[in-house]
């Protein structure tokens, strides 16, 4: 089983940057996944960005795409994702989860999750 905590959330002003860090740890599966997902107040929860260990291959939203960078899960228990030009729209509580795979568009592939961060941008 694998355990995650999140940290790095906080209050910025819009344009400004947060670097998120998802510290893993337990026992890992050969191949695995780490994906950032977030979720605002009543809305369902998007992924953000996920990276695979076997070749550190990423994927982003095309919300977050050039703004976000995801880092990490190659052998080291800590994975990041690093946020620049944050936008009001950003504003969420944000995961880390483990699975297999990368697929954003299906949270319910991640068998471990974290407690989550708040992330909120002001205008």
């Amino acid at each position: 089983e694998v355990q995650l905590v999140e940290s790095g959330g906080g209050l910025v002003q819009a344009g400004g940057s947060l670097r998120l860090s998802c510290a893993a740890s337990g026992t890992f599966y050969d191949d695995y996944a780490i994906a950032w997902f977030r979720q605002a107040p009543g809305k369902e929860r998007e992924g953000v960005s996920c990276i695979s260990s076997s070749d550190g291959s990423t994927q982003y939203a095309d919300s977050v795409k050039g703004r976000f960078t995801i880092s990490g899960a190659n052998g080291k228990n800590t994975v990041y994702l690093q946020m620049n030009s944050l936008k009001p729209e950003d504003t969420a509580n944000y995961y880390c989860a483990a699975g297999f795979v990368c697929s954003l568009g299906v949270p319910g592939l991640y068998r471990s999750w974290g407690q989550g961060t708040q992330v909120t941008v002001s205008s």
